[in-house]
Parts: C-alpha cells; structure tokens; sequence
C-alpha cells in the first residue's frame, strides 16, 4: 500500500507538471526551478518528488544535467521529432517501408484534396507550393536535387492541409519515407538514373496538382495525387522495399 502511495504522488506531481509543460507555462529550453523551490508547492517526500522526476525524464520531458551547472531543462514536444519515434515503434512491428509507401497512398491525396478546400490557399497554400516547383524546375538535372525537392513538395501538401492532427500524423509517415528514399536516391544517380523526361513529367503534374489546388478542386487534386504517387513510388523504388525500416536513418534528418 506504501509503494502504491509514492507511485501515485509521484505520478499526481509529475501530471501537473506536465501539464505546465504542455500548456507552455514552463518554456522550452528553459530550467525547471530548484527541488527545494519546487517542492515547496509540491508538498512531498524528496524520494517522490525524485520519481516524478524519472518519469517526466523518461516522456524526454526534461532532461536532469548533473554537477556544478545542474538542474532539469524542459524539452517541450515537437511534431518534428514524432517520425523517429514512430519508426522506433513501427520497426518493433516488423514494418517495411512498401507498407509505409501504402499509407502514403491513401492519406496524402487526402491532404492534397484539403489544401484544395482551404478558403485562404490562396495566401497558404499556393505561394509555397510553386516556390517548391521553381526550386525543383531548377534542380532537373540534380537527380539527388530533384528527389529532394520533389519530396519537400509532397511534404508540403500534408504540411499545409490545415488540420493538425492529420498534419502531425501524416508528417511523420512522410519524414519515415523521406528518410528512407534520401539514403537509396545517391545510390542510384549513377548506376541506373531516373530519365530526364519521367522528371520533366513529374514536375508537370505538380504543376497540375498547384492549379486544382488554386481552383479548389479537391476531387481533381485527390485522383491526379493518387496516380502519381502510384507512379512516383514505383520509377525509381528502393530495390529493398521489404525491408524493414530503419529509424537511425530518420535520425539522420531529424531537425534540433
């Protein structure tokens, strides 16, 4: 019954400051106050209020800093770094990045069709969208380049569709692939090269998807997605598409 008790103290504190976390109350980056400070409005146990801490620890909530300039810093959570997480938990799953690329399929036309639906795309969605087509236009003879601004491009789609929980889920599946496609894109530059007149193609249906998307036709963008991420994952494919994916590799792009 005692442990029972310290758990949970140490459970209700660590609650309610993660709750100050979340809510921004205490700011990213900086110190958390002293345990003596602390503990002063979290009446508990030094051993409790030391497990509070482990667990806040553990969420990577905070990270505890040892000797002379020691303290906790608060690590608010940021939707960049979900895609390495989730591979951490789909790689347990044994999932292969064919099945990654399918979800894909399915969930970026979606936010292709609500860019398209957005009332403000026009201010939003459009200027950033052919930004990337000019950089990727300027880039056509950069196989390495192009790839990367091609998938800048699609992760712009789900970046700006305008609902958040679609844009952080859907942004960390598109990190995982980009990650992936980053590694095999170099490999292939030289050995078997994606012709000029498939890149040239793909530049014109981004073009296209950039019009329906500014004509708010969200049936239209949907479909012209779905073919051509059909087409995009299948000319060039990573030859290891069965194989399980690798989060040290979204590691790699993973952003401070």
């Amino acid at each position: 019954m005692a442990e029972r008790s310290f758990h949970r103290l140490a459970e209700v504190v660590a609650d309610q400051l993660r709750a100050r976390i979340l809510s921004g109350e205490l700011e990213d980056g900086s110190l958390l106050p002293k345990e003596e400070e602390l503990r002063e409005f979290y009446p508990v146990s030094k051993p409790t209020f030391r497990e509070s801490m482990r667990i806040l620890e553990s969420e990577g909530l905070i990270s505890v800093r040892r000797g002379n300039v020691g303290g906790a810093v608060v690590h608010r959570p940021a939707a960049r770094h979900l895609a390495y997480t989730l591979g951490l938990v789909l790689a347990s799953e044994q999932v292969t990045i064919d099945e990654v690329a399918l979800a894909l399929r399915q969930i970026e036309p979606a936010c292709a069709a609500m860019c398209a639906g957005r009332r403000d795309r026009a201010r939003t969605v459009v200027p950033e969208l052919r930004r990337l087509q000019r950089q990727f236009e300027d880039s056509i003879e950069d196989l390495v380049a192009v790839v990367g601004w091609s998938r800048e491009f699609h992760e712009a789609l789900v970046r700006l569709c305008g609902n958040r929980p679609m844009m952080v889920m859907a942004s960390a599946l598109e990190r995982m692939w980009s990650a992936h496609e980053r590694g095999w894109a170099s490999h292939i530059a030289e050995s078997d090269p994606v012709r000029m007149d498939e890149r040239i193609a793909a530049g014109r249906v981004h073009a296209t998807m950039i019009d329906l998307i500014a004509d708010g036709d969200a049936d239209g963008v949907s479909r012209i997605a779905a073919e051509h991420l059909a087409h995009a994952q299948r000319t060039p494919k990573p030859k290891d598409g069965r194989r399980v994916i690798d989060p040290a590799l979204v590691r790699l792009i993973q952003p401070d």
